[in-house]
């Protein structure tokens, strides 16, 4: 069996009376990647932040390499080998490749910054990572998924061994998620690094770990070899009363049409033809680069619409901009949480009030009411008012930003989401899952735009394909996801048959 890098004993946490770790005890080893699932809420931050000394616990031992500690400092837990690359990036636009690299941590010559050294050296942890990354770009330039090669080449830097990576392939396409997958399997395999892998994607468990630990309400649930714990299995640790893939939504009949698109374009998507009917919920799928965001954006204004027919209740609308279709009661909840939505600094009850307060009586008791209300229908958890944003879980900042639309007398008719569970566990999705099957039942109809076929399966009545900026399918009745994950990844050859027919026609 590998050497111990990590040993965790009897660790808690608590706050106040509440307590968060109840006693974890958990081995991390050398070369083995080591899936941490669990709820939001489970504990799994806070034992993170015990790990890389951010946290200080209440009890309990950490051994790293057979040194006990009853706590660390984050600069102890680096020098002791630890590292973590959490899931907003730390990196600095603005900066180059290599001065984000050895931020904090620069070679210096005389006093000075020695940049030619800097890039040099990052050229060469770029390669162990199979990275052809260029040092000296600056940041802006790179994807979302060369920005986590700049982390974990970062992280290298500072000679770890254990490396904890926080939901690195929540924002990543498929392309980018096997690349990283490549990194990690090198890392733990050939350089002999534990890996602590926590991810809310459970098909991505068996691509990659080795072990799977659950936590639930701040306990170890089980740990198991990868290959004995099955998805189902997992999903029932999770969250018990859930069953993965749980049935599609129980469906009314649609109602009227609220939103008719003829021929519509944005800038890149079109053209697209849909009614959309109170009481329904369409789903939104394709691939990354498929045109989602474009058309959801551009349905709010966000982004321009070049063409065709854009009606919202039996009249033509002209979006100019997000005021104009709040005005019109369509909303958009944005794929990028805390940087299109959530406002971090502020309290949880100005996140879920904000676009109320014009209407609302200035007393903070008819606010206070207010909150209290919502954050019960929304299971908002924990549901203090004057708490920043921030310091929610992934799950409940996304129902700070939902619940803002779905609140009585906003007078939100549509409601347009991208990603939206995107870093956001299985327990919390089936809250956000029934919010919107009772928005859609009380007469509002919703457009889920995701990448996630699982997701578009449970929640949608009607999912349109999209692919290339062009609409492929639009399927009714029983849907499954291998059907709309293969109309997905053989959109080309459909696209391109298009364009022969219509070439023939013209010609």
């Amino acid at each position: 069996m590998a050497s111990e890098i990590v040993k965790i004993s009897g660790l808690r946490k608590s706050y106040g009376p509440i307590e968060v770790l109840k006693g974890v005890d958990l081995t991390f080893r050398e070369g083995e990647i080591h899936a941490f699932i669990g709820a939001n809420g489970a504990g799994k931050s806070t034992l993170l932040g015990c790990l890389s000394g951010a946290t200080a616990p209440s009890s309990g031992e950490i051994v790293l390499h057979g040194e006990s500690f009853g706590r660390l400092t984050p600069r102890l837990a680096i020098r002791k080998g630890v590292a973590i690359i959490y899931q907003h990036f730390q990196v600095i636009e603005g900066l180059s490749v290599a001065d984000n690299i050895f931020l904090g941590n620069e070679i210096r010559k005389w006093g000075v910054v020695d940049r030619r050294a800097q890039v040099e050296q990052a050229r060469q942890l770029l390669a162990r990572l199979s990275s052809s990354i260029d040092p000296s770009l600056p940041l802006e330039k790179l994807s979302i998924g060369e920005r986590q090669i700049v982390e974990i080449a970062r992280a290298l830097h500072l000679h770890p061994k254990v490396l904890i990576l926080d939901e690195p392939t929540a924002a990543l396409s498929d392309r980018e998620m096997e690349a990283l997958h490549g990194v990690v399997r090198q890392l733990a395999k050939q350089e002999g690094l534990a890996i602590v892998y926590v991810t809310h994607l459970l098909d991505e468990i068996a691509e990659i770990a080795d072990v799977v630990t659950i936590l639930r309400d701040g306990a170890v649930v089980w740990t198991k070899p990868a290959s004995e714990a099955p998805v189902e299995e997992i999903a029932r640790a999770i969250a018990p009363r859930l069953a993965r893939g749980s049935s599609r939504r129980n469906r009314t009949a649609a109602g009227d049409t609220i939103v008719r698109l003829k021929d519509y374009r944005s800038d890149f998507t079109g053209p697209v033809n849909l009614d959309l009917r109170q009481g329904e919920i369409v789903g939104l799928y394709g691939l990354l680069g498929s045109g989602r965001t474009d058309l959801v954006e551009s349905l709010v204004g966000a982004r321009k619409r070049v063409g065709g027919v854009y009606e919202l209740g039996g009249g033509a609308v002209q979006m100019n901009g997000p005021s104009a279709a709040l005005a019109n009661g369509v909303a958009l909840v944005a794929s990028d949480r805390n940087q299109q939505s959530l406002f971090g600094d502020l309290s949880a009850m100005d996140n879920l009030l904000m676009p109320h307060y014009a209407g609302i009586a200035r007393k903070r008791s008819s606010q206070r009411s207010m909150f209290d209300q919502a954050a019960e229908a929304l299971n908002l958890v924990p549901r203090k008012p004057k708490l920043a944003a921030s310091r929610f879980s992934g799950g409940n900042a996304q129902k700070l930003v939902m619940g803002r639309w779905l609140l009585p007398d906003l007078g939100t008719r549509v409601l347009l989401l991208d990603e939206p569970t995107q870093g956001v566990d299985i327990g919390a999705r089936e809250d956000l899952y029934r919010l919107l099957s009772q928005f859609a039942a009380g007469g509002g109809a919703v457009v889920v735009a995701s990448s996630d076929p699982a997701e578009i399966v449970a929640v949608s009545d009607r999912v349109l394909i999209l692919a290339h900026g062009q609409q492929i399918a639009l399927l009714d009745g029983e849907i499954h996801e291998d059907q709309i994950v293969q109309l997905a990844h053989q959109s080309k050859a459909v696209i391109d048959g298009r364009r022969r027919q219509a070439a023939t026609v013209t010609g």
